[in-house]
């Protein structure tokens, strides 16, 4: 079969596409023929070795795939040959056929294409995870997402509005704030060019909002509390700045307000039926036409590194998909 490998570390242009065995199965394990894979930032890191996982070379990057199964282990009851199905592994997706364990698959119904259908598990399930698990938004309540236009921010923007909240956008142009507002967001800051506490705090009255999506990080972190409700929550999405915050804990007495931590690959292994269950509602939002996942570009699988340097120029808009 053909797969991306990174054999050494370093940029996307160090990855090779070559033919390797076939995969071979165990007792509980199924063989999917990968129809598409989606591309995240964090494979960008994960091929240099500055991601949490840094799996032994040659590895394979994507972790969101979807495809057909071709094949099963005598232990394996969820699934059988021929299913449609979605998945996360934390690497390896980049490649004709994966294999993975009958619990990180999802049965993928007959309505949801496979291009959509890989771009939903990691950016969509963390943010649904965020707000439901996490956050416990309300209907009504105002949400401020960091990085709107990104593929983690457009679920954000999306899932939010789904939500019944009021989202405000925030990002570093207007071109990118205009494709967060097609995503449902009623209001916008331009954080090159406005105060981010400030302007969040005129956009609600003086109130502030009740929970901040942030997946950046960095100097923005500290301005966006500031910004929060009285028992406002903030969410710890990730550090796409490249810098860790340290917030001065005073903000959160003063407001009443929560730091949560939204670790999305460890939930999913504590808590799989719960995962699960996240991945359905997902499924139906995408079936009833409320949820419209963005899909940037679908590239072919012999041109992963120019989409992985795509999504490090920070030039992409919503997903970016691999066809083997």
């Amino acid at each position: 079969m053909k797969a991306c490998l990174c054999k050494t570390l370093g940029p996307p242009s160090n990855l090779v596409i070559e033919e390797i065995p076939d995969p071979e199965i165990g007792r509980s394990s199924v063989v999917v023929r990968v129809k598409a894979c989606a591309l995240n930032f964090f494979d960008t890191l994960i091929i240099q070795g500055k991601y949490q996982f840094k799996p032994d070379g040659p590895f394979s990057p994507g972790a969101e795939f979807a495809g057909v199964v071709e094949a099963v282990g005598p232990e394996v009851t969820a699934f059988a040959v021929g299913d449609r199905v979605m998945g996360y592994v934390r690497w390896g997706a980049a490649r004709e056929k994966v294999v993975a364990e009958q619990g990180d698959l999802v049965s993928l119904p007959e309505g949801v294409s496979f291009e959509i259908a890989a771009g939903l598990t990691v950016t969509y399930g963390t943010t649904l995870h965020a707000y439901l698990d996490r956050a416990d938004l309300k209907p009504g309540e105002t949400v401020a997402v960091l990085g709107a236009s990104g593929g983690v921010g457009q679920a954000a923007v999306e899932i939010a509005s789904i939500m019944g909240a009021k989202v405000i956008a925030c990002a570093s142009s207007e071109e990118k704030l205009a494709f967060a507002r097609s995503l449902g967001a009623e209001q916008s800051v331009d954080y090159s060019r406005q105060p981010l506490k400030e302007t969040l705090k005129e956009l609600t009255a003086g109130k502030g909002v009740n929970v901040v999506y942030d997946p950046v990080g960095g100097e923005l972190s500290e301005q966006a509390l500031r910004a929060t409700a009285w028992e406002g929550r903030f969410l710890v999405i990730g550090f796409a700045a490249g810098e860790i915050p340290k917030i001065p804990l005073n903000l959160l007495l003063l407001k009443g307000c929560d730091l949560r931590g939204v670790f999305w690959g460890e939930a999913l292994t504590r808590d799989p039926e719960g995962h699960k269950n996240n991945m359905v509602q997902l499924l139906q939002w995408v079936q009833e036409g409320k949820l419209k996942p963005h899909i940037h570009a679908v590239y072919p699988l012999e041109k992963t590194a120019e989409a992985l340097e795509e999504i490090a120029a920070r030039r992409v808009r919503g997903k970016v998909i691999l066809k083997p």
